[in-house]
């Protein structure tokens, strides 16, 4: 039977990064992906123009409307950017008690506009942390969540601990940011760290990576993996998506989420 994974977050026009990156992944990994937008966003490659929030109603009988139908194996929670939003989310996933929880603390676009208003990160780490079965800040979302300055493997585990402390079940601080050779992730599950190393791919066509990661995560999860598995799969398929990343737009491009699939088809993609 197909599981079925949700994703809460915003649209991205350009379709590279928010649910229609979460729908493209969650289709790669052969799960039914379903829905609740939290904002429209217009957007591409190169910058963010603007923002519109959706009601916190509207999200909330969005998520009403998938849960009183239909099975739940796992839900993804992306860009929310409103104190009210956050609270209707909390709200109902504590009432319909999903089994698997990603969140992805959205903060800035690739191109550095603010996703998530300053006063509502205490409110996500209130409300949202304590929910996560996994959450995947990368080095700066976790430094203000933490509030500590991240610039080692060290700092990294560091800041998972702390961020652990605050409620999540499992932390993945990801370590992209901090530039070298490879890309280290590191996993704290409240008792051990778990370490992943890809090689650092040289290219500007990263759009879309932090969503794309956790909503395959989230796929990994509803079709029954632990969660170091999970991320360890997860992982590997991102680093295939950057590897053939394509180059579409005038900045960062997105990343290649059909590209493993595309080649067992034989269908030419390069």
């Amino acid at each position: 039977m197909m599981k079925n994974v949700l994703a809460i977050a915003g649209s991205d026009s350009s379709g590279g990064a928010g649910i229609q990156a979460d729908l493209k992944t969650f289709s790669a990994h052969g799960v039914f992906g379903m829905t609740v937008i939290t904002a429209v966003t217009a957007q591409n490659t190169a910058r963010v123009i603007d923002v519109q929030d959706i009601t916190p109603d509207m999200i909330g009988k969005q998520i009403d409307a998938i849960f009183e139908d239909i099975d739940v194996d796992a839900v993804k929670i992306g860009m929310v950017s409103k104190i009210e939003s956050i609270k209707v989310i909390a709200e109902k996933l504590r009432k319909y008690k999903p089994k698997n929880i990603v969140l992805d603390p959205v903060m800035i676009s690739k191109s550095g506009y603010a996703l998530l208003e300053p006063d509502a990160i205490k409110t996500l780490i209130a409300e949202l942390l304590p929910l996560a079965t996994v959450v995947t800040p990368n080095a700066p979302e976790a430094e203000k969540i933490s509030g500590i300055t991240i610039k080692s493997i060290e700092d990294m585990k560091k800041a998972a601990e702390i961020i652990h402390g605050m409620g999540a079940k499992n932390v993945l601080v990801k370590g992209g940011h901090i530039g070298g050779s490879h890309s280290t992730d590191i996993l704290f599950d409240g008792k051990k760290f778990h370490v992943y190393e890809a090689e650092h791919i040289k290219t500007k066509n990263t759009h879309g990576t932090g969503c794309t990661l956790s909503s395959a995560i989230a796929s990994n999860l509803a079709l029954g993996m632990d969660v170091a598995n999970a991320v360890d799969s997860a992982k590997k398929y991102i680093t295939s998506a950057i590897t053939h990343s394509l180059s579409i737009g005038k900045g960062n491009g997105p990343t290649h989420h059909f590209y493993e699939l595309y080649k067992k088809a034989g269908i030419l993609t390069e």
